[in-house]
């Protein structure tokens, strides 16, 4: 398979290169410990598992809920799973891609360009009646080593100066950002200055993003170009990475910085204003 030019791969063209990529199943769902049950009940052909909770997130606390992983933790877990320096990876879930842009950024941060998510997830996979399997994949360790950071990630502080400088987008549901049905985190609200930019709103409904051109028609209308400088954050991190995957499928691309800690970081501190 030749390196990959864009961020998503639909599963038509996934079915071609199943030998020759590797691939992640990252099922993930807030508040489960965790859908290992679900890749061992059907998984795709030679996809490896890989754990949300403690590889691509740290355990919760002063961090945030979902904070930055141990660089040699994470890089076990992938190689594990067949990670290699010179094979393409992909990686999926169950549909709406969050927790594979969390994988697809922290593979991306730690130097391993050529990674894909699957868009719409094991659902657009089954609607195109392609095979699942519960058999085990017979994974042979993976030679993948971190190297120079390929993303860039932001501190509370960096977060601050890009809300009043340049452009902080918030990925959280509206109702959230405004302070509104808030039943995630103890405090309400958002970073002042930042806009709202809902990441599931780049979504179809049937969990697929939206084509580029209409994903590039929402993002220049908050004024992003090429050569942008974009933070973006949500509530602990994941909606942030399914946001900039949205920016990187729109064609536009933008200098994007992740506040991985987001809002559940922001608010550890009681001297840090809210909005």
């Amino acid at each position: 398979m030749t390196r990959p030019t864009h961020p998503l791969i639909i599963p038509s063209a996934l079915s071609t290169v199943l030998d020759s990529v590797t691939l992640i199943d990252t099922r993930w769902q807030m508040g489960e410990a965790t859908r290992r049950p679900a890749y061992y009940a059907g998984h795709l052909p030679g996809a490896a598992w890989v754990e949300f909770e403690g590889v691509m997130a740290d355990a919760p606390g002063a961090g945030g809920r979902h904070p930055m992983p141990s660089r040699d933790v994470f890089a076990a877990a992938m190689r594990a799973a067949g990670v290699c320096n010179d094979r393409p990876v992909v990686v999926y879930d169950d549909g709406n891609s969050l927790a594979a842009s969390r994988c697809w950024w922290l593979l991306k941060y730690f130097g391993k360009e050529d990674v894909q998510v699957l868009d719409g997830g094991l659902a657009a996979w089954h609607r195109a009646g392609l095979p699942v399997t519960t058999e085990l994949p017979d994974v042979a360790p993976g030679d993948f080593h971190p190297t120079d950071p390929g993303a860039a990630l932001l501190d509370a502080d960096g977060a601050a100066e890009f809300a009043a400088d340049r452009l902080l987008l918030d990925a959280r549901p509206a109702d959230r950002f405004a302070g509104q049905n808030e039943t995630v985190d103890p405090v309400a609200g958002h970073i002042p200055g930042a806009v709202s930019a809902p990441a599931l709103a780049n979504l179809t409904d049937a969990g697929t993003f939206l084509p580029p051109d209409d994903l590039a028609l929402r993002f220049t209308g908050l004024g992003i170009r090429t050569d942008s400088a974009v933070g973006v954050y949500c509530g602990s991190g994941v909606q942030a990475t399914h946001l900039a995957l949205a920016l990187e499928a729109s064609g536009i691309r933008p200098a994007t910085s992740v506040y991985i800690g987001s809002w559940s970081h922001w608010i550890t501190d009681p001297e840090r204003p809210v909005e």
